[in-house]
């Protein structure tokens, strides 16, 4: 009896059932990230009132708040309320010439200057004055850290990227 279980263990039966149990853990995580929740209205309301010209939109449940993407004009955006429909946050994608020129300034002149700049972002913060993102790599994937610049080119923080 004990040889027929241990049997059992190494055969190609088991080695089945442990991949169909594997394929099965992952269909359900994966199914476990889908948007469960429904965009309350005050979120759809207020996003519609700030961006009355936004096309291609699609909601993120961020549990304590909501992230919307969407175009604005040919402008990719992202945008973030809370669940009672107050915008938090704005970030649009941009272009590194279309920076204002005390920012690229404010970068040539930054210890980072001699990486390479590949995505960069106007963020819009409730409150706060306007910044600009620029994502940074150095030796390809090697370093990566995104650069926080304020309107006048002063770099006011980075972060390190995975």
């Amino acid at each position: 009896m004990k040889f027929a279980f241990l049997w059992l263990l190494n055969s190609a039966f088991m080695k089945r059932i442990a991949i169909w149990l594997l394929m099965a853990f992952s269909f359900t995580a994966f199914a476990a990230q889908a948007q469960i929740r429904k965009v309350p209205a005050e979120v759809t309301d207020a996003f519609k009132q700030k961006f009355p010209n936004a096309s291609g939109v699609s909601w993120k449940d961020k549990l304590t708040d909501w992230q919307a993407k969407f175009k604005d004009g040919s402008t990719s955006s992202y945008a973030w309320f809370t669940n009672k429909g107050e915008w938090k946050e704005t970030d649009q994608e941009l272009t590194y010439e279309s920076l204002p020129e005390a920012v690229k300034d404010g970068f040539k002149k930054s210890k980072y200057n001699e990486w390479t700049p590949k995505e960069t972002a106007s963020i819009i913060k409730k409150d706060q004055a306007l910044q600009y993102r620029v994502y940074v790599e150095k030796h390809s994937l090697v370093q990566k850290k995104y650069l926080f610049f304020d309107e006048h080119g002063a770099l006011k923080r980075d972060v390190q990227s995975l």
